[in-house]
């Protein structure tokens, strides 16, 4: 298997497990290399996500290394199959390599669970408040990027309203429902939209109010896609300079019990629809 020319955020993923199985283990990197019958190069490569590992040689090393979790296992079995590009590749080369990543993490989530703050999560926003908020980006985009990011944007949705329908808990803080991005009409339309989305059975909305009080990851936008098993759930948070994606324990850990904490701030999804109409109607 050639080396790859360029490393998406689930490759890195495959390969960082990989490292975990082996050091867990107390093997090194020059004894797995015998086991696999590579170099001891290779084996850097592969956990680096550089170069892919066959199927054959990923239950090889897990059997070797003692791990015995068969649905973690079968897992990353899984997430090594080579299988058909995703849709996001199109758009490889055109647009920033953490949105197709993003778009791939969606796609492969059995669940999702997502909190805003101050706008409305990306895979809930109509094409028109998409538009106000690219259009807001510093330095601004140039218009041929903003019809790609809507139609990037677009595809990622399909996760949602399309045949996969992966089921989705957002969070929203009513400072979202209130901001206008692209001005009243459009926010009145997009609260409609949402609307329309929370009837939907894989779509749970509910709204942390204002007089709801203080509540944990204030100012921060917060994707949690959980994986086959919980051990390959990853987080993407926004960062000034672009997506981040955290699956170390601890971090996962901490952002399910922030989720947690959300969620029974928040308002029931049939009490926040109540307060999404109201907001919608004195706009």
């Amino acid at each position: 298997m050639t080396p790859r020319m360029a490393i998406t955020e689930r490759q890195k993923r495959i390969g960082s497990e990989l490292r975990k199985i082996r050091t867990s283990a107390g093997m090194s990197a020059e004894f797995a290399a015998g086991l696999l019958g590579v170099d001891r190069g290779k084996i850097s490569n592969m956990e680096s996500g550089l170069r892919p590992i066959s199927a054959e040689r990923l239950r090889t090393l897990a059997h070797n290394c003692h791990c015995v979790e068969q649905k973690y296992i079968d897992a990353l079995v899984e997430m090594v199959q080579p299988g058909s590009k995703g849709w996001w590749e199109r758009y490889r080369g055109s647009l920033p390599q953490g949105l197709l990543d993003i778009a791939e993490l969606e796609a492969h989530a059995t669940r999702l669970r997502t909190s805003n703050t101050v706008h409305i999560p990306g895979l809930l926003q109509s094409s028109d408040y998409a538009l106000a908020v690219f259009r807001a980006v510093l330095p601004a985009l140039p218009e041929h990027e903003v019809g790609l990011r809507l139609a990037h944007r677009a595809e990622r949705q399909q996760v949602l309203t399309g045949d996969a329908l992966i089921p989705c808990v957002a969070v929203v803080h009513e400072a979202a429902l209130r901001m206008q991005f692209g001005g009243r009409q459009v926010a009145r339309a997009q609260l409609e939209y949402l609307l329309d989305l929370s009837e939907r059975a894989n779509i749970t909305l509910r709204v942390v109010p204002f007089d709801h009080g203080a509540f944990p990851g204030a100012g921060q936008t917060v994707l949690y896609a959980e994986g086959p098993v919980p051990q390959l759930d990853t987080v993407q948070v926004d960062r000034t300079h672009g997506p981040e994606f955290l699956d170390a324990d601890g971090q996962l850990a901490k952002y399910r019990a922030q989720l947690d904490r959300l969620e029974e701030l928040a308002l029931s999804p049939e009490r926040s629809r109540d307060v999404i109409r109201e907001i919608a109607h004195h706009l």
